[in-house]
């Protein structure tokens, strides 16, 4: 597997991690968690695209998307919602509850990690750090850009479960940790969590692309293909080349047709139309983050012309360069919702 092309993605859509809490549950108890998109503003003000997971670090439950068959968690196990679907966690299989979206909009999250217990089918309620619950779960977010292009998240399954006897238990460890030095206030622990919780993801991801069977097709099969993971490291690290098949064939080993062939089957898109949507996300990025010229830009992701370029985005993204930036740049300062203060 290409482990740059991976990284240059999670940099490029900004991974991000924030927000954690401690959901404790007794013999009969349910927490069901409403889609990442109605809560997304409540828990990460201004993320494009919101994931949930949840780490079992104390006892087992069943966990899975609302109206699926759940999957049976223990001690260790990790269950990510790379969609942002409604989920269930609970005691035993079939168990429903109400998801709550305004909890999210009151919530303390400024006081982290948040301790939660739930009683049956009853709404949350704070609780004390010596709950005695049987089981334990800790719970963060994830977010991430999603447009214009992001070609990992599309590739990703709606669930991902990591078994802790398939190493995962190692990251229950740490998460555990941040979880226990933010509690004691100490100096950096809500960066320790943000930090832990993108490793957690990258882990999720590696293993979830060494998991799948040689058939498999998408975006992730295609960066452990040979031929194909070797053109989309080509592509990345030089998106402002002049691409011809012909030269990404000669670099990668591989004659132009047998190449095209190749990567549609695996990719989804033939070479160069990826480019370009490669370099939209990275024109995207410079628009929104940076003040630098439409003109700049295009030189910038590969375009010699601003024309060209601009033609380019709007088919793509659906406004031109201009007019994106200047919907995409308030939204950086746009206050979230209140917090309540510390006492």
């Amino acid at each position: 597997m290409s482990q740059d092309t991976l990284s240059e993605v999670l940099r490029t859509v900004r991974l991000q991690g924030a927000v954690f809490f401690y959901m404790t549950g007794g013999r009969r108890w349910t927490a069901e968690a409403p889609a990442s998109r109605d809560i997304a503003r409540a828990v990460m003000p201004g993320a494009e695209h919101v994931m949930e997971y949840h780490v079992v670090t104390r006892g087992e439950c069943w966990g899975g998307i609302v109206g699926e068959p759940p999957l049976r968690l223990t001690h260790g196990d990790i269950i990510l919602f790379p969609h942002g679907d409604a989920h269930v966690l609970s005691s035993a299989p079939g168990m429903r509850a109400d998801p709550n979206v305004s909890w999210y909009h009151q919530a303390q999250l400024d006081q982290l990690p948040l301790r939660i217990s739930y009683d049956g089918a009853k709404l949350p309620t704070l609780a004390s750090p010596d709950d005695a619950g049987m089981t334990t779960v800790a719970c963060g977010f994830l977010s991430c850009d999603i447009r214009p292009f992001n070609p990992l998240i599309a590739a990703l399954p709606r669930v991902l479960h990591l078994r802790a006897a398939d190493g995962g238990g190692a990251f229950a460890l740490l998460i555990e940790r941040a979880v226990a030095e933010t509690q004691e206030r100490r100096a950096g622990g809500e960066a320790m969590l943000a930090r832990m919780s993108e490793m957690l993801f990258i882990d999720a991801v590696r293993r979830h692309v060494e998991s799948l069977p040689p058939e498999t097709t998408g975006w992730l099969a295609g960066l452990r293909d040979h031929f194909v993971g070797r053109a989309l490291a080509l592509l990345h690290e030089q998106p402002a080349k002049d691409w011809t098949l012909e030269a990404l064939g000669r670099q990668v080993g591989l004659s132009r047709s047998p190449l095209h062939e190749r990567f549609v089957q695996l990719v989804g898109q033939p070479p160069m139309q990826y480019l370009t949507h490669w370099r939209m996300q990275l024109a995207s990025g410079l628009l929104r983050n940076s003040n630098r010229t439409v003109g700049s830009v295009a030189l910038e992701v590969g375009y010699a012309s601003e024309a060209a370029f601009a033609r380019a985005f709007k088919r793509l993204v659906g406004h031109p360069p201009a007019a994106w930036r200047a919907l995409r740049q308030p939204a950086r300062h746009r206050p979230g919702p209140p917090r309540a203060k510390s006492r």
